[in-house]
């Protein structure tokens, strides 16, 4: 695959915004539980973040009316996908599909964060 589309135009990084009811308990999860760092935040009140752990980066913004997606909103490649697994089901975060190999070459399963979004985290088989 070629790194540039056939206009020419070279894409960067991407990173999935989350809305959140209540950043700090998002903030709380992603950095006390998945060991994410906060790098930017906006707003007095914080109504905007940013955290990164590894390549991976997540934008969280407040949006207190948030009712959570009945699908996956976010991909995240993790080198072990089942101390995550554990990691979450230790938090107490609702295991949407359990560890499983995929026919497709992963290792996966899916969780909802504190405020419902799912998050679908894979790892190469």
């Amino acid at each position: 695959m070629s790194e540039h589309a056939p206009h020419g135009i070279r894409f960067g990084r991407i990173a999935a915004t989350l809305p959140v009811k209540q950043i700090q308990k998002a903030h709380d999860f992603y950095v006390g539980v998945l060991g994410f760092e906060k790098v930017f935040e906006n707003g007095s009140p914080v109504g905007f973040m940013i955290l990164k752990q590894g390549q991976a980066e997540l934008h969280l913004t407040l949006q207190p009316g948030h009712k959570a997606a009945p699908f996956n909103v976010a991909h995240i490649m993790v080198d072990d996908v089942d101390a995550l697994s554990a990691l979450c089901q230790q938090a107490g975060m609702r295991i949407v599909k359990g560890l499983q190999d995929k026919d497709y070459g992963l290792r996966a399963f899916v969780f909802e964060d504190p405020d419902g979004n799912r998050i679908d985290v894979g790892a190469a088989l």
